[in-house]
């Protein structure tokens, strides 16, 4: 009772008592922050691991040549490249695709974009995670590339051709990455309107990168579906981890539920 009434008027129990009432208050809070983080903390690792496993079990299956995984993606790849083989207009649609996606493009893109999220409307902390989280995601991609070293498809007469090992898809991996980082960038600072438009255009732009690989012929469907999981769990985790570690306040919900993360739209310039 005593603490409660020092909180409430500092003065009615004089400058040591009400000092010591501020420095519990602060004490409390400082707990309830940690525990909340940690706890957030814990859901960023838990996620991370729910997406790690099937991304290395299909490594595992891929790299050890399994059944029937393999079976279908050698039938996939024979009938895709049938068909862009049959369509000249379409080959040449997926060969431009191809480039347009290449990874330093769309990082380029992404950096810009974050430079202009920083500059507009403040969100530092928030660009530099999706900055930094991308760049771990493009490097990361290609050591797992070498560790499974999976050969590409070989098919009789090949559409396109493409360096490198197969699993995971790097065009798809990086593509899915940046499409999660930029929702999750751009998300405090949209429309509920804006935020369809880019989940749709995101979503649009990630699926058809997948089939162009496949159509291609330069990475079966096991490994653009690989090259998904791989970009979308890793960025969410990592997000997770950045609102656990800086929430706006202790109890704060993890985005997206619009004004929230370590800089709320109030904040906005």
């Amino acid at each position: 009772m005593a603490e409660e009434i020092a909180r409430q008027d500092p003065a009615a129990y004089g400058p040591t008592r009400a000092a010591q009432a501020e420095e519990g208050q602060r004490a409390r809070e400082q707990a309830t922050s940690g525990s909340s983080r940690w706890r957030r903390m814990r859901k960023a690792i838990g996620f991370g691991l729910l997406f790690a496993v099937p991304v290395t079990a299909l490594a595992f299956v891929v790299r050890e040549k399994l059944l029937p995984v393999i079976e279908i993606d050698q039938r996939a790849i024979i009938a895709a490249t049938d068909v862009t083989r049959a369509n000249p207009g379409l080959r040449t649609a997926l060969l431009v695709w191809q480039e347009m996606t290449q990874p330093r493009w769309l990082y380029i893109l992404a950096t810009l974009l974050c430079v202009w999220v920083w500059r507009r409307y403040g969100l530092t902390s928030r660009a530099i995670w999706a900055f930094v989280t991308m760049m771990v995601a493009w490097n990361l991609q290609l050591v797992l590339k070498e560790v499974v070293r999976r050969a590409r498809p070989v098919v009789s007469d090949p559409v396109s051709h493409a360096p490198g090992y197969s699993f995971p898809s790097g065009h798809a991996a990086n593509v899915a990455a940046v499409a999660t980082a930029v929702i999750l960038l751009v998300w405090p600072i949209c429309s509920p309107r804006a935020r369809g438009v880019v989940i749709g255009v995101s979503a649009g732009v990630v699926l058809v990168t997948m089939l162009d690989r496949v159509f291609l012929g330069v990475h079966f469907p096991s490994d653009v579906v690989g090259g998904l999981m791989f970009g979308v769990g890793l960025v969410t985790a990592s997000y997770l981890g950045y609102v656990g570690w800086n929430p706006a306040r202790p109890n704060d919900t993890p985005p997206p539920e619009g004004h929230s993360g370590p800089e709320s739209s109030k904040g906005l310039r």
